[in-house]
């Protein structure tokens, strides 16, 4: 495989070590600022803008595959259209050729909105209630029409919160006892470790006859009050104040089934387990 990953950050670093173990895979990276990655240098490096389309007339031949992980430099609106429908839209089209084989799109669980505590699959419609998952839909229907005109395999990944090394955000605030959560235990979250997500990723690449959208979060959804509280302790935090969830997340507890059954297996099936082994 040639794969480009379009937004080589954090996400797409894993991806490329993954890849780049492996013999017999090239990656090529895009980037505004390449000079400040220091590690993965068998990645080629491309400095482009993803929603400049000028800036990507000149891509190397021979792409297999993209992996689109791009994110906005900034939650707006017109940010989130420029990058995840503008930026795809120029990425594919600036790509398309004969080689290109499959299109990977990195989407989020943002799509469905609130759920309350019903159990949410890839049949859920899709009912975003801000523009971040209205836009994310939009990109998502746009990428599978674009692949079914151009017999083009597309696969749209929609990922619940991404925790790992080095995202300590969410532990600060919950050492510092700044972390809210509401105080029933009705409320849903979601979790996906950055090392699963990016193993997903690279299965996504080769799964034969896949489906158009995956689901990629671990086995273990659990109340916000619950998980927030378990971490707080771990952390040596108090109990997290009584609160609404952060720029009002929904509610929804997620299945990851249909990623099971195609032969996807978890490191980390529980985030608590994983926050636990640092």
């Amino acid at each position: 495989m040639r794969v480009l990953i379009a937004g080589c950050g954090d996400l797409g670093l894993h991806v490329a070590d993954l890849l780049l173990s492996e013999p017999n895979h090239s990656v090529l990276g895009i980037r505004r600022t390449p000079q400040t990655i220091q590690r993965a240098s068998k990645i080629e490096w491309i400095r482009a803008d993803l929603t400049n389309p000028t800036s990507l007339n000149a891509l190397p031949d021979g792409i297999t595959h993209i992996v689109f992980a791009a994110a906005p430099s900034e939650r707006t609106e017109l940010a989130y259209r420029a990058t995840y429908l503008e930026g795809l839209q120029h990425i594919v089209q600036a790509t398309q050729s004969p080689t290109l084989e499959r299109v990977i799109f990195v989407s989020s669980t943002a799509v469905y909105g609130d759920h309350g505590e019903d159990w949410v699959d890839e049949n859920t419609p899709t009912q975003p209630s801000s523009f971040n998952g209205r836009i994310l839909c939009e990109a998502e229907n746009w990428l599978t029409e674009y692949g079914q005109l151009n017999h083009l395999t597309t696969i749209c990944l929609r990922l619940s919160g991404i925790y790992g090394p080095n995202r300590n955000y969410l532990l600060e605030r919950l050492r510092q006892g700044l972390a809210p959560a509401p105080k029933d235990t009705r409320h849903w979250v979601n979790r996906i470790h950055i090392d699963d997500a990016a193993a997903a990723l690279v299965h996504m690449l080769t799964l034969q006859e896949p489906h158009k959208v995956y689901l990629v979060t671990d086995s273990t959804p659990l109340p916000m009050r619950t998980l927030y509280e378990h971490l707080a302790k771990l952390v040596g935090g108090p109990v997290p104040p009584e609160g609404s969830s952060a720029r009002g997340v929904g509610s929804k507890r997620l299945s990851n089934a249909q990623l099971l059954k195609s032969g996807f297996e978890l490191k980390w099936p529980d985030s608590r387990l994983a926050y636990a082994a640092g």
